[in-house]
């Protein structure tokens, strides 16, 4: 059986691995990315990494100390960086707002009080806050696998679609680990070896990042650039297209309740991968349900700006227009337009609704 001195020695090596890993991967986001949000939000995901790994080995667990506040801060900050890095990811149009900057440093302040402070003084109250910040980590992880999984069915960038399964299998391989050595007793009973299967979750979560994010062609894709609309000059394509427009534009497929890419590829006879990369590769949308309400949208503005529809509830343009509710269509309406459908309508037919 291997001794603890071993079991250290491998602690170590994975460790500094996964910080140079991911530091790595900081400085190609940094040096190809950083104008974008996911990139920069990324670049802080890889350094709360880093810091996680490096504060969890062994001689530096547990010590107290002026350089040890900001890589406990960076590691502590990790679950919330996580969740935001996944929604700018895999959100298109994700803006960081400032309740996000609150809520990762009130989860970072009280991470710091429990590593720096009630934990190496043995305060009764430390495991009452270790268990708080596991049900953190659950809760952020958790959140940020849903979103990922539930938006993954509208995802036209293939690269994206497949990391979506990646980073949720990953996520939860290492919240498996962690829990298993909690529940288990291994951390308590051999923490030389609970460590051990920290540093390998880890090394796990940094390979995956690495592979997919060190990707040029995947990183040009799921770093937020739409795909650039080229001819439609294969005959297959072209029949494809046409196809389409017409199911949006004359039968007006958009209003369908609840209408899918599959079910829409149904309609008219293309394989969903096929349809998938029209509407991307061709058409530049990155996501299914944005090109449906480009559609539902402008059928709505042509209803606002018509003086003959000026009696119209705004409700029952939204809903003929495809949308399930007003809600949505304000919110999605005002992102396109920068106008309320109510202000848009007095604007360009010069009636408001009472």
């Amino acid at each position: 059986m291997p001794t603890a001195a071993t079991l250290n020695d491998l602690d170590l090596i994975l460790r500094g691995g996964v910080a140079g890993l991911l530091i790595l991967v900081a400085a190609i986001l940094l040096r190809d990315h950083w104008g974008r949000t996911a990139a920069r939000l990324g670049v802080l995901f890889a350094f709360s990494g880093a810091a996680h790994a490096i504060t969890g080995s062994p001689g530096v667990c547990g010590q107290v100390g002026p350089w040890t506040l900001p890589l406990v801060m960076l590691s502590t900050g990790g679950n919330v960086a996580f969740w935001l890095f996944a929604s700018a990811l895999f959100e298109d149009g994700f803006k960081p707002r400032p309740i996000h900057a609150v809520i990762w440093t009130v989860v970072v302040i009280v991470g710091s009080i429990q590593g720096l402070v009630l934990a190496p003084t043995g305060s009764p109250y430390a495991v009452y806050v270790a268990g708080a910040l596991t049900l953190e980590t659950l809760f952020f992880v958790g959140l940020a696998s849903g979103q990922i999984l539930a938006a993954r069915a509208g995802d036209l960038v293939e690269p994206r679609r497949r990391l979506r399964l990646q980073v949720v299998a990953t996520a939860a391989g290492y919240i498996a680990l962690r829990a298993l050595s909690d529940l288990s007793g291994v951390r308590q009973a051999l923490p030389a070896a609970a460590s051990l299967i920290d540093a390998l979750a880890l090394a796990l979560v940094a390979a995956v990042v690495a592979l997919a994010l060190l990707s040029l062609r995947g990183g040009e894709a799921m770093f937020g650039q739409a795909a650039t609309p080229r001819p439609v000059s294969a005959p297959q394509d072209a029949e494809a297209a046409k196809a389409l427009d017409h199911a949006m534009r004359i039968d007006r497929a958009y209003r369908q309740d609840g209408l899918t890419i599959g079910a829409l590829a149904t309609q008219l006879s293309l394989t969903e991968h096929r349809l998938r990369r029209l509407i991307n590769q061709d058409l530049g949308w990155r996501n299914f349900n944005a090109f449906l309400n480009s559609w539902r949208i402008a059928e709505a503005k042509a209803a606002l700006a018509d003086p003959t529809q000026a009696e119209v509830p705004i409700l029952t343009i939204a809903l003929d227009a495809g949308f399930a509710s007003l809600g949505p269509f304000n919110r999605a309406f005002k992102a396109d337009t920068g106008l309320t459908p109510t202000e848009y309508r007095r604007a360009e037919s010069g009636i408001g609704e009472a």
